[in-house]
């Protein structure tokens, strides 16, 4: 098994849209190890985070961060073990269209 430490994805996302900013990729197990959010503008605004196990359509209990208010030009992080299969999807949102999205992490294949 190859093991590959990587930036899993990258993701600015337009306002107000849950985008896919990771998806594990076939025949391949993925552990995130950090999640960084940068609100690119001095305007305060609020981001999410869910995991959709398989791609799930989105649901409520898929959600690690909900409407977590970000301040203008801060960086928000988070050091998080999350283990996750083939096909599994990490989604990113946020309210302005002014945070850009980081996910570090280990794929396993």
């Amino acid at each position: 098994m190859a093991t590959t430490y990587k930036i899993l994805g990258q993701s600015k996302p337009s306002a107000a849209t849950l985008t896919a900013a990771y998806t594990v990729p076939a025949l391949t197990t993925a552990t995130v190890s950090t999640i960084t959010v940068a609100n690119q503008s001095a305007t305060a605004t609020a981001f999410r985070i869910s995991v959709a196990i398989a791609g799930a359509a989105d649901t409520p209990a898929q959600y690690l961060y909900y409407d977590i208010a970000i301040s203008g030009n801060n960086t928000f992080a988070t050091t998080i073990g999350i283990t996750l299969g083939a096909g599994d999807i990490v989604r990113v949102y946020n309210t302005l269209a002014t945070c850009s999205f980081n996910i570090f992490g280990v794929e396993n294949t």
